[in-house]
């Protein structure tokens, strides 16, 4: 997959026929070309040059974007060199020159003509000498708007008409016809013939064709500037990335370049500054903001052996890191990576409009033509016909067309970024909205994926308390590898509970522990294994039976022939589960949970979580075939957090990766939430479906806009329409979209 800056593009026509140009190529399996980033995307093994050939041939300019290995520094600030906004700037020189020229041509055309506003007495009678003015003001307002003319006409060389040939071919005909006239006036004047003097001075359309360029010139800098602001979460996720870091060389503190530092090396990170790149602490404790990574606010508490992520902010303490990710390996770069990507593809919906940006020129080109021959065979005198083939030039935008979904794309992923919801593609973030069906994997996703001791039960027929429980359970578990045991010890010291020094320690496999204590055996493990060896009563099977029904283990301890006690230990819902599941089924989603735990645990906890369906025992290689059946039924979601589900996350239509899962998960899966919170999926879906809602109301308004204008333009309703409120309307109309887009920001998901 390569990446490409492409030049010389003015509107969707124009990236349509890029498109379309390089797709042609043997060997490119893809080609998405993004009008608002003026990038282009490759994908296939078609090599460079002939990319870059092919994009010039069809009349537009093209250059690999540069990538330089190892040094994430100096790609985010060419990328965020890229993304800066540099048309405002020279599109408001162009504006401010326009405009005062303008002022002057209006002065003297309508101004003079049409209210009687004086002139200098050299121009009394003198109507060439005026028109000879409006002549020398129009032209030099289409030598500051070159550019229209020289994209425009440059297009339609390479047969391939954009938005500028419109407004070139618009202002050239107006600004052609009134030189035409204003020598059949000089011809009148020599006659003595003043009639047709004033006549001919009415047909001027001088003001007409420098107020078009001026117009759309108003309607490019709104357009551009309103462009730049859909691509602030992306600059602003960039400028995150710290410049140096503060690394341990020969036992000195040593600032050096953020492109010097190498995996393995140890960095320092002092109160108030920021992470350099992901590392693990080795010395000290502190409170990270990870507010950048994951919109999170709350500081998260660190110590030895967390892991801390670059342009992360330490608040309090003084830490000690070994860097593992540097580069473009860090979740910073991976993030940016994920935004920009999703902003560069292209959504499905995007197709429709796609089709009709790439014959809207010409089309409107041949409409122009027929209007201009249709008025004249009724009669029309040619200025007045071809004012209306001037307005439907003017008028038509396909501009509106092409940037319908690709600005809403750029802000709903940024929105997405800000709260720690990263969509890989923009075909992710339509999707998303369209589902009908959450496959919620259990352990990791909604469960905690740490089992912890739940309930202490105590044997109230012997001399014993939940603490010496503890302790008996302690001394056993101390020695266990077993993920149970660890939940135990994790407990007692939880609740500073030493455990007690036994020997003779032996492991059962399948079965428990037992060790000697005070010459006396100890036992734990399962009702099963413990009942072997000891007389349980019904009231203690019964409790250990009632605690797995409630998705629950309970081990069993024993001492000598006399039962100590239960311990249950569980993987217990996430905090935030039940009111996500809530959420999602809010949505009119379907939740299903896939566990490969056994039927009475799971509808334990599914029915804990208040989940729809629960479908147990099912192994890693068939959670794939599920989501396959399930499929039958709607648009399905998979969320997962283990290597086991990346098949799952595959085959489903939108898989939700939670951050903090396997690699391998975050590879397979559509979106990543890299808060690891449940919650966003269903904050996901909201993103999307509002994403969705909005590209839908731009393409509506691009289209009705065109398809209203257009014939009110050709005066088909008998409404004659001057080629300067065309000129007007077309330039505010981009505009109104990337508006209506830029209202994402404020949407509440």
């Amino acid at each position: 997959m390569s990446d490409y800056i492409i030049t010389g593009m003015s509107c969707a026509a124009c990236s349509a026929r890029v498109e379309k140009a390089v797709k042609k190529l043997d060997d490119v399996k893809s080609c998405a070309v993004n009008l608002l980033t003026n990038s282009m995307r490759v994908e296939g093994s078609v090599l460079p040059e002939v990319v870059i050939a092919a994009v010039e041939k069809a009349g537009y300019g093209a250059k690999l974007k540069d990538e330089v290995k190892n040094s994430a520094d100096k790609n985010i600030d060419k990328d965020i060199d890229l993304l800066e906004d540099k048309d405002t700037p020279l599109l408001k020189r162009r504006l401010i020159f326009s405009l005062g020229f303008l002022v002057i041509l209006m002065y003297f055309s309508m101004g003079h003509m049409m209210w009687g506003w004086p002139l200098p007495k050299f121009f009394d009678n003198n109507h060439v000498a005026m028109g000879l003015v409006q002549l020398i003001l129009a032209a030099i307002i289409m030598i500051i708007n070159q550019k229209f003319f020289i994209s425009g006409f440059k297009s339609l060389w390479h047969l391939a008409p954009n938005m500028d040939t419109l407004v070139a071919m618009g202002a050239m005909a107006s600004f052609a016809w009134s030189v035409v006239v204003l020598f059949l006036m000089t011809r009148a004047q020599a006659d003595g013939d003043s009639k047709a003097v004033m006549d001919y001075m009415m047909q001027f359309y001088f003001e007409s064709a420098g107020m078009i360029l001026t117009l759309i010139t108003v309607g490019k800098m709104l357009e551009a500037r309103s462009k730049g602001k859909t691509t602030n979460a992306l600059k602003s996720l960039m400028k995150l990335a710290p410049k140096t870091a503060i690394i341990i060389k020969n036992n000195l503190e040593v600032e050096v370049k953020i492109e010097n530092v190498k995996k393995g090396d140890i960095f320092i990170v002092k109160p108030g500054g920021s992470v350099p790149v992901d590392g693990i602490i080795i010395e000290g404790e502190t409170a990270i903001n990870e507010a950048a990574l994951t919109g999170e606010s709350i500081p998260v508490d660190k110590a030895v052996g967390d892991m801390v992520s670059a342009a992360t902010i330490n608040q309090s303490g003084f830490i000690k890191c070994e860097a593992v990710r540097v580069g473009e390996d860090t979740a910073l770069a991976q993030i940016i990576k994920m935004v920009s990507d999703a902003s560069a593809g292209k959504a499905p919906v995007a197709k429709i409009a796609d089709k009709v940006c790439g014959v809207f020129v010409p089309a409107v080109i041949l409409i122009a033509f027929i209007v201009v021959i249709a008025w004249l065979l009724v009669g029309k005198g040619f200025g007045a016909a071809l004012a209306y083939g001037i307005a439907v030039l003017v008028i038509s935008c396909p501009c509106a067309l092409g940037l319908a979904t690709p600005v809403a794309v750029m802000v709903g992923s940024g929105v997405g970024a800000r709260h720690g919801i990263l969509f890989k593609t923009a075909e992710a973030l339509e999707q998303a909205g369209k589902v009908k069906i959450a496959a919620l994997d259990k352990t990791g996703t909604i469960t905690s994926g740490e089992p912890k001791v739940t309930d202490v039960i105590a044997n109230n027929n012997i001399n014993i308390n939940e603490e010496d429980l503890v302790r008996y359970a302690a001394a056993l578990e101390a020695k266990s590898e077993h993920p149970l045991a660890k939940a135990v010890m994790k407990f007692a010291e939880l609740k500073n509970i030493n455990a007690l020094e036994v020997k003779d320690f032996k492991a059962l496999p399948g079965n428990g522990l037992e060790a000697v204590y005070d010459d006396k055996k100890l036992l734990a493990g399962s009702l099963k294994f413990i009942s072997e060896n000891l007389d349980l009563d019904n009231e203690i099977k019964s409790q250990a039976e009632d605690l797995a029904s409630q998705g629950k283990t309970p081990l069993l301890f024993a001492k000598g022939s006399e039962l100590l006690g239960i311990i249950a230990v569980a993987d217990t819902i996430k905090p935030d589960s039940k009111e996500a599941i809530k959420e999602l089924k809010d949505l009119n989603i379907k939740v299903v949970m896939l566990t490969g735990d056994n039927e009475r645990t799971a509808r334990a906890i599914g029915n804990e979580a208040g989940v729809d369906e629960v479908i147990a025992g099912v192994l890693p290689d068939g959670k794939d075939k599920v989501i396959k059946d399930l499929k039958s039924q709607g648009k399905v979601a998979m969320v997962g957090d283990g290597i086991n589900d990346a098949p799952a996350l595959t085959s489903a239509d939108t898989g939700f990766a939670i951050g903090a899962g396997a690699d391998v998960a975050i590879d397979a899966a559509d979106v990543v939430l890299v808060k690891s919170s449940l919650k966003d999926v269903a904050s996901a879906i909201r993103l999307s479906r509002k994403t969705l809602s909005n590209i839908h109301e731009n393409l509506f308004w691009a289209f009705i806009y065109n398809v209203i204008g257009i014939p009110l333009a050709a005066g088909l309703w008998g409404f004659s329409l001057d080629p300067m409120f065309g000129a007007a309307a077309m330039s505010l109309s981009s505009f109104c979209v990337v508006s209506n887009a830029l209202r994402l920001n404020l949407a509440k998901i």
